[in-house]
């Protein structure tokens, strides 16, 4: 008999009843009783350990097994996998399952679980498919669910082909998956068809259930609805793409992965625009569980847009604090170090960016491809021209592609080194003689090398090309005709032997047709002098117009007080005001006028009163070139420039609006 009364025997019974009803806390509390009475019972701590499991107490339930591990043993091996699962200790999980004594099928389950929450798919489906093989009850459906989500992860991941496993589409997540791994595979319009089929299947299905509303049925739609979002931006539908983000992101959906995959997708179409939105988006993206939620691809592409957000909104420092973090976390990926030195190049330290390149390029040589693109860009802009031609040309990757061999020539070109851009025509001809001889691309560079040597005066380094092209066409009359000039300056009899392939000049004549080709549209401004006939006056044709007599220039008028003997006023043509002996009006002066001056004064007295029109007065010099004798300010002899009011720095000129006119639709 148990304490107070109550009986062994009772207490099993009120634990089974509230088993069955789902009553789990009034269970342990039975339960508790009967660990009072002895605490080493193996079936009591069982049940409390799936009472407090069925509870979503996980760690108090570890606690428990961890206590008593001596008496319960490998009773629990499922229950202690599984609260280590859920308490996202996945690595201890896994070691759990693969020490235990038996595999059973509920450990299978579980270990497919926890395979694909370590992202190892390919066991993860060998685990699946073994288990829809060798199982038959209600729950198969599931297993497919969850096969084909492996088959999916892996599409898009891991960019592994698809595997038709005859896995059906009756369900909105088989649907769903099917979906996802379409645009793995870049099929973005099958996959886009394929979730409106999933959507569809949804509302159907949920329509049945009269307790489901239709607010349930939008919130289980919104990762449909997210991943349709996201097929539009990669189809570069932005608008669509960002107005169906804004439904889902409204919703606040319980999927906290799901949110933040949103306001990452709103990010990356915001760019560095919108930026005070983006800065609440991220926040998102930072909520508790999302690491438990998405894979570390999607991680390390929320992380990656958290920098360059930070750089975006000038956090310099913020910026690179996360940016050596990814660094740390992703030592060979070289977007981290990209970030950095876009940061460093934003606070103009070009060459701590190139140094940092280079560091990185010499530590990872594997993935230093991308990274030499950038020193050589960043070169370029610091005008170092042929500082970036040295790293372009270490690039083994790239180095013999057409559109290197193009850029490399073109610079070399502009720094007017010449026997450097024929070097390389010559490594890439080597390159493409070896591994595919007689191809196009080889051919255009044998072309292209020719062309470039002639337009040089490199006949002589040239002769070799052509003949190698003339080998390969012997009808390529261009080519020949290309060799014959060059050969004519080196070795004529060579020039006289090849000019005997040339065709003859009856079959490189066409029969043109000249009035035809004169009268034609194209040849409006050809005209042609009709020939006079004496008595007969023919109809001017198509073309032929009068030519306009020339009128004859007038001569200019001189003016009235012209002197030709006078040597003319060197600053005539400037403004009074600009000119060397311009003093200004005086300012005071009064005129003569009656009523004007001292009392009772006469202009008359004025005058004699002004010691300037006295007979006693020294006589001015005249002005040069000037017919009066008025005082000036004498001549340099040099005309100063005529000053004009500088523009403003950066300003545009904007066409005047013109009138509306009477009658027309249109405005201004």
């Amino acid at each position: 008999m148990a304490s107070g009364g109550v009986s062994v025997a009772s207490l099993w019974t009120e634990v089974n009843r509230c088993g069955q009803n789902g009553d789990y806390t009034r269970a342990l509390k039975a339960l508790s009783k009967l660990l009072h009475e002895n605490r080493d019972d193996v079936t009591a701590l069982h049940c409390k350990v799936v009472c407090l499991v069925q509870n979503g107490s996980f760690k108090e339930a570890l606690n428990v097994m961890n206590t008593h591990s001596k008496v319960l043993g490998s009773e629990v091996v499922f229950e202690k996998a599984y609260c280590e699962y859920r308490l996202n200790r996945v690595e201890s999980s896994l070691k759990t399952i693969e020490g235990a004594p038996e595999q059973t099928d509920k450990l299978k389950e579980l270990y497919g679980q926890v395979l694909y929450r370590l992202e190892r798919y390919d066991e993860c489906k060998s685990v699946y498919t073994d288990l829809i093989r060798n199982s038959q009850d209600e729950y198969e459906e599931e297993r497919k669910t969850n096969l084909a989500a492996v088959v999916s992860a892996m599409s898009q991941w891991e960019k592994a082909p698809m595997e038709d496993l005859g896995l059906p589409e009756s369900t909105y997540e088989l649907c769903y998956n099917a979906a996802c791994a379409l645009i793995g595979q870049g099929q973005l319009t099958e996959a886009l068809n394929k979730l409106r089929q999933a959507e569809e299947l949804c509302r159907v299905s949920l329509a049945d259930d009269s307790d489901v509303t239709e607010e349930d049925i939008e919130s289980e739609l919104a990762v449909i609805h997210s991943q349709m979002a996201y097929i539009m931006q990669l189809q570069g539908r932005t608008d669509e793409a960002l107005q169906l983000y804004n439904q889902v992101i409204k919703l606040k959906p319980s999927d906290v992965g799901l949110l933040a995959v949103t306001a990452n997708n709103i990010i990356t179409i915001n760019k560095d625009q919108n930026v005070f939105d983006s800065k609440k988006k991220v926040k998102l993206t930072s909520a508790e569980g999302v690491e438990y939620k998405l894979a570390k691809k999607q991680l390390q592409a929320i992380d990656f847009n958290k920098a360059l957000l930070a750089m975006y909104t000038n956090q310099a420092d913020q910026c690179r604090k996360l940016s050596s973090s990814l660094q740390s976390q992703n030592p060979g990926h070289p977007r981290p170090v990209l970030i950095q030195v876009a940061q460093l190049c934003r606070e103009k330290q070009h060459s701590r960016a190139i140094e940092l390149l280079q560091q990185f390029s010499d530590q990872n040589p594997e993935s230093a491809s991308g990274i030499k693109l950038t020193m050589a860009q960043l070169y370029l802009v610091q005008g170092h021209v042929t500082k970036a031609c040295d790293v372009l040309r270490s690039i083994e990757e790239f180095k013999h592609k057409p559109g290197m061999v193009s850029a490399l020539v073109t610079m070399y070109s502009h720094e007017e080194d010449i026997d450097s851009a024929i070097d390389i025509f010559k490594q890439a001809i080597e390159h493409y003689q070896s591994e595919q001889p007689g191809s196009a691309a080889h051919l255009a560079l044998v072309r292209e090398a020719a062309n470039f040597k002639l337009k040089y005066g490199r006949k002589k380094e040239a002769i070799s090309d052509l003949e190698q092209l003339w080998k390969q066409n012997t009808n390529d009359v261009h080519t020949l005709a290309q060799l014959i000039s060059a050969y004519s300056l080196v070795d004529t009899d060579k020039a006289k032997s090849l000019s005997k392939h040339l065709p003859s000049a009856d079959t490189m004549s066409f029969n043109v047709d000249v009035d035809e080709l004169e009268n034609s549209h194209g040849a409006t401004y050809v005209r042609k002098k009709a020939a006079k006939v004496v008595g007969e006056s023919l109809p001017k044709e198509q073309g032929q117009g009068e030519i306009k007599k020339k009128k004859k220039k007038k001569k200019g008028k001189l003016p009235k007080n012209y002197d030709p003997k006078a040597t003319p006023d060197l600053e005539r043509w400037l403004p009074m005001r600009e000119r060397s002996y311009y003093r200004g009006k005086k300012k005071g002066k009064k005129k003569e006028q009656i009523g004007k001056g001292t009392q009772g004064a006469t202009a008359g007295a004025s005058a004699e009163l002004d010691a300037s029109k006295t007979a006693s007065s020294p006589p001015t010099s005249p002005r040069p070139g000037s017919a009066s004798g008025s005082s000036a300010a004498p001549a340099s002899g040099v005309v100063p420039p005529r000053q004009q009011k500088p523009a403003a720095s950066g300003a545009t000129r904007k066409k005047a609006p013109q009138k509306k006119k009477k009658g027309g639709k249109g405005g201004w």
